[in-house]
């Protein structure tokens, strides 16, 4: 396992802390909130919202699951990028999926306290894969980097 560079240690977990505050923040609003306090971010909503309820009929709710799977997806890319700075790659794809569900299980939880909104297992169950996806994708980018880099030395 190469050693990073302290500058690059940091700014992986600074990604990951960033992004960890952007799915809090996005948690803490309703969806009156999305539909217009959040400038681009509702206007993107309110867009996917239409699409949704001409696709899917009105009281559809795909936006909801297809945006937690997307924030997770990155979430355990970011985490696993961070912890292979610590520990073999496999082991922090593992470590990273783990703590994307675990975040994801928290985030529900913190929905409890946010008017309009609840907590919902399928949401966590959601997180769960976006970060499983978002940490193996991570690890087969790593895995080919390594092996591009290995034969370059050889």
């Amino acid at each position: 396992m190469p050693r990073k560079s302290t500058a690059f240690v940091v700014a992986s977990w600074a990604l990951v802390v960033l992004w960890a505050c952007f799915i809090f923040f996005m948690s803490s609003n309703t969806d009156t909130g999305l539909d217009r306090d959040l400038g681009p971010l509702s206007y993107l909503f309110q867009e996917l919202k239409a699409v949704q309820a001409q696709l899917l009929g009105p009281d559809a709710d795909a936006v909801s699951s297809i945006a937690h799977f997307c924030e997770y997806t990155l979430f355990g890319a970011l985490l696993a990028n961070a912890l292979r700075c610590h520990m073999p790659l496999r082991r922090a794809c593992l470590v990273g999926v783990a703590c994307a569900s675990l975040y994801g299980a928290t985030d529900e939880f913190h929905q409890l306290f946010v008017p309009g909104r609840m907590c919902d297992p399928v949401d966590w169950i959601v997180d769960t894969a976006g970060g499983g996806l978002g940490a193996g994708l991570a690890y087969l980018l790593f895995k080919r980097r390594g092996r591009a880099v290995q034969q370059e030395r050889a």
